[in-house]
């Protein structure tokens, strides 16, 4: 399966915590890329790392003043992670059925963090982060690669839909330049060499059944490597690309990959955007490239900067309809596109 161009989507989180207003809200205002709403505001186990546990085969978490740690056994945290999981996947499939989709073979998209942010936050027992163990980086990528498996395919049977995985990568730029700290200033955290990490990474996505999207909230977001990664698409904040990032993303739209290009901004800016506004820095990047407009409907996808949870809800819904104007606009018309 291969993700379609020229549709909007989001980032994966959402303002509030009713699974069911969200879900609704999403499939309406997403129709061609919905995806299962993640509701950080809930606190403990449903947050980017908390929710992980109920996702994870065989490993569980304990929160800690700084974060999530490795448990021995099943506590409180990954209950709640699981049970949070459970009434958003509920809502989910019921918002699917009352908009006419069961069965009618859409995309749905799922979110997971990725095995090297997930390394990166998560602590080991003993506080230092996984990603210092080398061992425990294996399990942890190994258990997350069959979690997600059985959660896609679950998905797909509940919703008899096409399931696109998100893996979110917001640590990837410090673990490949060793920028994390430890747990004292003596405890360093080595850069992670680039094909160390590339191998952890793919073999998460080889592992899946469903084509992966790695998006990166990072200030600056490694693409060359995303590039030489398994990946189907890759999703980036616009406001974070520099001169130095073009050939990058010429060479990842050269590939056949497709890119996810985070156009509208998380937080309401001071005078409100039309769609012309927030589609002409899409529309600059492809024509700078030398590439025809026409990628512009095969090959974008257009979405929200990052996640949605910190906006007012006012804002978040605002951002999804101009997610979908410009998207239309991209697939209709790209040619026309003109600015002053």
């Amino acid at each position: 399966m291969r993700i379609s161009g020229g549709i909007a989507t989001a980032v994966g989180s959402w303002p509030g915590a009713d699974p069911r207003e969200a879900a609704a809200t999403i499939i309406g205002e997403l129709p061609d890329l919905a995806h299962l709403v993640e509701l950080p505001g809930r606190g403990v186990g449903s947050d980017l790392i908390g929710r992980v546990s109920a996702l994870l085969v065989d490993m569980r978490f304990d929160t800690t003043t700084r974060g999530y740690r490795l448990a021995p056994r099943p506590g409180a945290v990954s209950r709640r992670a699981r049970d949070l999981l459970r009434s958003d996947l509920d809502a989910l499939e019921e918002a699917w059925e009352t908009a006419g989709f069961a069965g009618s073979d859409r995309q749905v998209k799922l979110q997971a963090t990725g095995p090297l942010t997930l390394a990166a936050q998560l602590e080991l027992p003993g506080g230092h982060r996984v990603l210092t163990d080398s061992g425990a980086v294996r399990d942890i990528s190994e258990s997350l690669s069959e979690g997600l498996d059985r959660h896609v395919n679950e998905v797909r049977k509940r919703l008899g839909a096409q399931v696109v995985l998100q893996l979110d990568e917001p640590s990837l730029t410090d673990v490949l330049n060793g920028s994390l700290r430890g747990v004292s200033v003596l405890d360093t955290v080595r850069a992670v060499p680039e094909p160390e990490a590339l191998a952890i990474l793919d073999a998460v996505i080889t592992a899946q059944s469903a084509p992966v999207l790695v998006h990166s909230c990072a200030d600056s977001p490694a693409l060359s490597f995303l590039r030489g990664s398994a990946v189907a698409a890759i999703g980036f904040d616009m406001a974070t690309i520099a001169t130095r990032d073009l050939d990058h993303i010429g060479e990842i739209l050269d590939t056949g990959k497709q890119v996810a290009l985070g156009l509208i901004p998380t937080t309401p800016p001071t005078k409100p955007p039309t769609w012309r506004d927030i589609a002409e820095p899409g529309v600059r990047l492809i024509d700078r490239l030398g590439l025809r407009r026409s990628t512009l409907a095969t090959q974008i996808l257009v979405a929200p900067a990052c996640g949605l949870a910190g906006a007012p809800l006012e804002w978040a819904r605002r951002a999804l309809r101009l997610s979908t104007e410009v998207a239309r606009a991209y697939a209709e018309e790209p040619e026309s596109l003109t600015f002053d």
